[in-house]
């Protein structure tokens, strides 16, 4: 009866031990899927700013292919390009 008692207290034993480690386990699983449940956020959100950006790009880029009066207002405002009968003048801000 004795080596029944202490062969079920050594089997308790192990299983709250081999419980502990596991939780232990999984609770450090928890905490890097977490982690990675945030690295997945931000790089959803970086890659929809991206894609965002890119849209714009593309519009610009094909009203610089279409729309010769937008290309006109480009090139005078970035390289400062005039008509020969203009004159440009440049304020300091």
């Amino acid at each position: 009866m004795n080596l029944r008692r202490l062969a079920f207290a050594l089997f308790i034993l192990l299983s709250v031990c081999s419980t502990v480690v596991v939780g232990l386990f999984f609770e450090d699983a928890h905490g890097e899927y977490n982690r990675l449940k945030a690295i997945q956020a931000e790089n959803a959100r970086q890659l929809h700013e991206a894609e965002t950006h890119l849209a714009e790009q593309q519009k610009v880029l094909e009203r610089l292919r279409t729309d010769p009066a937008y290309v006109e207002r480009v090139i005078r405002r970035q390289l400062g390009y005039a008509k020969p009968d203009e004159s440009i003048y440049r304020f300091d801000d």
